[in-house]
C-alpha cells in the first residue's frame, strides 16, 4: 500500500468545519512559578505531527483528526511508524522511537499530536533525546499512556505539555457530534492556539474550599505512580495537581494515593483535582468498601489547599484540554470548581 497515496485519497476538503466552545470569600494559596518555557502557539499554516508511541491505530482511524485540524488551518504529516502494528504496540519499539525522535528534532513540527495511548511510551522514553526539543520547545499532545511524555519533561525539561484528547477521539462525522465532543475537541485548538481556557465543575459535598495559583502538572495516575522514583518522576512541589483513571479496582486507587502521599507529592500542592475515575466494579464478597471520595479525602486530612472532584479530564466524553507547566487560578466553593489559565 502507498501511504501517502491512501492518506491523500481519504483526507478530502470535507464540510466546513467551525465552532467554538469551552467551559466558558476562601483561603487563597499562591505558589508563582515562572520556570517553565511555553512551546510557541500555533498559528494558520504550522505543522503537526501525528505518531503513535504506545498502541495501534489504523490509518483509517486517524483520518477524521487530520481533517479537521487542516479546517483549522494547520498542516499535518503523519509519522512514518503510524498505522504499524506489533501486537498491541504501534510497531516495534525501536520503530516508535525513531518516529518521535524525528518529531521532536524537526524544528519544522510545531506539535505532535499522538494518535492514542495503550501502553508502550515508559519502554521507548529513556532512548529519546532532547536536546533539539530544549532548543525548539514545542507542543506535545495526549493522555493516559502520554502521561509518561507529560512527566518526564515536567521532571526534566519545565516545558508545558498540552494534556488532552487524541486522535481516536475524534468523531468519524463532525456534524453528527454532539455537544460536548464538539466542545472537548474544540478545546484542543484553543489550547493549541493560546485561548485563555476556563473550566467548571458542579459542587460535591466532599470538595474542599479554596483558592490558589500555581502552575498545573498531572496526568493518569496508574503512570504517575508507576514512574515515582524514575527519572521521569512527576514534580508535584507546589503544584496544582490533577489526576484521573480507568479500569482500575478501588483497592488499587487506594494503593495509588497512597503512593502519591507517602512519595511527598500531596503534602505540598497548592491544590488537588480529581478528574474521571471509571472503575472496575468489585469482584463478589471482595468489597473495598470505600469510596473514591473516601479514598482521596483519607490522605490529605492534614493539608489545607482546595480539593475538588468529578472534574472535566479523564478517560471520558468531558475530557478537556489542560496546558500542564501553565499557570492556572484555582477555586473551590459551595457553588462548585473553577480551573482558568493565566
Amino acid at each position: 500500500m502507498n501511504r501517502k497515496r491512501f492518506i491523500s485519497s481519504l483526507v478530502t476538503a470535507g464540510a466546513a468545519l467551525s465552532t467554538s466552545g469551552a467551559w466558558a470569600a476562601v483561603p487563597e494559596i499562591t505558589y508563582a512559578d515562572t520556570h517553565y518555557k511555553i512551546p510557541p502557539y500555533l498559528k494558520a499554516g504550522d505543522t503537526i505531527g501525528i505518531i503513535s508511541p504506545s498502541g495501534y491505530i489504523s490509518l483509517a482511524d486517524i483520518i477524521p483528526s487530520i481533517q479537521l485540524m487542516q479546517s483549522w488551518g494547520f498542516n499535518v504529516v503523519v509519522g512514518d511508524n503510524t498505522g504499524k502494528k506489533d501486537f498491541i504496540y504501534g510497531g516495534p519499539d525501536e520503530e516508535r522511537t525513531a518516529d518521535l525522535q524525528q518529531m521532536l528534532d524537526n524544528p519544522q513540527i510545531k506539535a505532535i499530536m499522538c494518535a492514542r495511548g495503550g501502553y508502550g511510551l515508559v519502554r521507548i522514553i529513556d532512548r529519546l533525546s532532547f536536546k533539539q526539543f530544549k532548543k525548539h520547545p514545542k507542543w506535545l499532545i495526549g493522555f493516559s499512556d502520554i502521561t509518561a511524555l507529560h512527566c518526564h519533561i515536567n521532571r526534566n525539561f519545565k516545558i508545558a505539555t498540552l494534556h488532552s484528547k487524541m486522535c481516536n477521539s475524534f468523531p468519524d462525522d463532525w456534524t453528527k457530534a454532539d455537544a460536548m465532543q464538539v466542545a472537548t475537541i474544540q478545546s484542543i485548538k484553543q489550547a493549541l492556539t493560546g485561548e485563555s481556557l476556563t473550566y467548571s465543575s458542579p459542587a460535591v459535598i466532599q470538595n474542599r474550599p479554596g483558592k490558589a495559583e500555581a502552575t498545573l502538572a498531572g496526568g493518569n495516575l496508574s503512570l504517575i505512580t508507576t514512574l515515582s522514583g524514575t527519572p521521569s518522576d512527576l514534580d508535584t512541589d507546589g503544584k496544582i495537581l490533577f489526576v484521573e483513571d480507568t479500569h482500575e479496582y478501588l483497592y488499587n486507587i487506594d494503593r495509588m494515593f497512597w503512593n502519591l502521599k507517602q512519595s511527598g507529592k500531596l503534602s505540598n500542592l497548592a491544590g488537588l483535582i480529581i478528574g474521571g475515575f471509571q472503575l472496575k466494579p468489585d469482584v463478589a464478597g471482595e468489597e473495598f468498601g470505600r469510596t473514591i471520595y473516601d479514598i482521596v479525602t483519607e490522605k490529605i486530612t492534614e493539608y489545607d489547599y482546595p480539593v475538588c472532584f468529578d472534574f472535566p479530564v479523564g478517560h471520558q466524553k468531558n475530557n478537556f484540554a489542560l496546558r500542564c507547566g501553565i499557570p492556572h487560578t484555582f477555586e473551590v466553593g459551595i457553588g462548585g470548581s473553577t480551573l482558568r489559565s493565566l
